[in-house]
């Protein structure tokens, strides 16, 4: 990390420059058995298809309001990174009946069609498969048109690091926010330098969820192993994965 980043996709930009193969975001979800572990570079790859899908596909412009109605997931890691190198606001379970577009996975299908804008559907299923045999009425499958979409990506416009990225539980933050935040936080999080792994399994629904299992540890040149339905998993379970994955700090 350097000290000139001011956005997270900055974060995101020189984690690549530094070292693309290491891990960056291991998932786990408890519920269905699913690991799936992406090194900076393959987050990376994932983060400018979406960006391209965003800025290219949907035509969204900076300060666009998109609602992220999906749990704490690497997909939805994604997409955070993915707004925030278009500049447009991710809204974390925010009113899509407000949003220019609206991303949404299974069991939120319904609220996101308040939406008038884009509706992209998620399945959440292991390896991001599609929907069999479609999407859900009134959306298109982000998993069927993702991949047509370029592995770099350029914004139109500079992202304005003082302008609004993100919003959470009701509070707003700019892209510098999120850094320096992320920053300051890291080290209470014990992600003490580079290599550090905090393993969280809070939701994506509050800046602590977030900051823990995707920001604290971008900004500080560590990881996540980050885990979906957490509570399904006994200690022991949750003990041999601390030690598999050489976790040095939880939030949970």
């Amino acid at each position: 990390m350097t000290a000139t980043d001011r956005t997270p996709a900055d974060l995101l930009r020189s984690a690549l420059a530094a070292d693309p193969a290491r891990p960056l975001v291991t998932f786990y979800d408890d519920a269905t058995g699913e690991r799936v572990e992406l090194s900076v570079a393959t987050f990376a790859n994932w983060v400018a298809k979406t960006a391209n899908l965003l800025q290219d596909g949907l035509s969204a412009e900076p300060g666009d309001r998109v609602s992220l109605l999906l749990p704490a997931h690497w997909q939805t890691a994604v997409w955070l990174l993915a707004c925030a190198s278009v500049g447009v606001v991710a809204d974390v379970e925010g009113d899509p009946g407000r949003a220019d577009l609206v991303v949404a996975g299974p069991g939120r299908f319904e609220a996101g069609l308040a939406c008038r804008g884009e509706r992209y559907a998620l399945s959440l299923a292991p390896l991001g498969r599609r929907f069999v045999p479609g999407p859900p009425e009134g959306y298109e499958d982000y998993a069927v048109n993702v991949p047509s979409f370029g592995d770099r990506f350029a914004p139109y416009a500079p992202v304005d690091p003082e302008a609004p990225a993100l919003i959470v539980a009701g509070a707003e933050y700019t892209g510098a926010e999120i850094v320096e935040r992320a920053r300051a936080e890291a080290s209470g999080l014990g992600l003490t330098g580079p290599g550090a792994r905090l393993l969280s399994g809070l939701p994506y629904d509050t800046w602590e969820g977030l900051s823990a299992g995707l920001y604290a540890p971008l900004a500080s040149g560590g990881s996540v192993v980050l885990c979906r339905n957490l509570a399904e998993a006994g200690e022991e379970v949750v003990a041999r994965r601390i030690e598999a994955e050489r976790v040095s700090a939880t939030a949970r």
